[in-house]
């Protein structure tokens, strides 16, 4: 594990995302986001935090009970996101020292949670 740049960390996401079936990138809300079958979240890149809050983030939605877990275990690496948080997301520094293959299990969850089944399933059958 090593703390990335922006650059590295937003590289290492696409890799990850569009690793996955029908994962589509583009700007919303100002921020590099990433979309299942051009619609659904996957997940949102946030550069300088949201609102520049001053580290690099992404947001990721997570099965029932999972956010508030890992808030309460690893506070300085996840947080409750603005809007989102209350819909279970997540929210993950990336400023830290990162574990990709954790980051790409949250991301393959999230895929399960957003995408239709049939393209749920093809995760599964990797």
């Amino acid at each position: 594990m090593a703390v990335p740049t922006t650059d590295e960390a937003y590289e290492r996401l696409r890799e990850l995302c569009f690793a996955m079936p029908e994962v589509t990138e583009r700007l919303s809300h100002g921020s590099p986001s990433f979309f299942i079958r051009e619609k659904r979240v996957l997940c949102s890149f946030h550069p300088s935090g949201h609102h520049d809050e001053g580290f690099t983030s992404i947001w990721v939605p997570a099965p029932p009970g999972v956010q508030e877990e890992l808030i309460e275990d690893e506070p300085d690496r996840f947080y409750r996101p603005a809007y989102v948080g209350k819909s279970g997301w997540v929210g993950v520094r990336l400023d830290r020292d990162v574990d990709w293959d954790e980051i790409d299990g949250m991301l393959r969850e999230a895929y399960r949670l957003k995408a239709p089944k049939t393209l749920a399933r093809q995760l599964d059958t990797e």
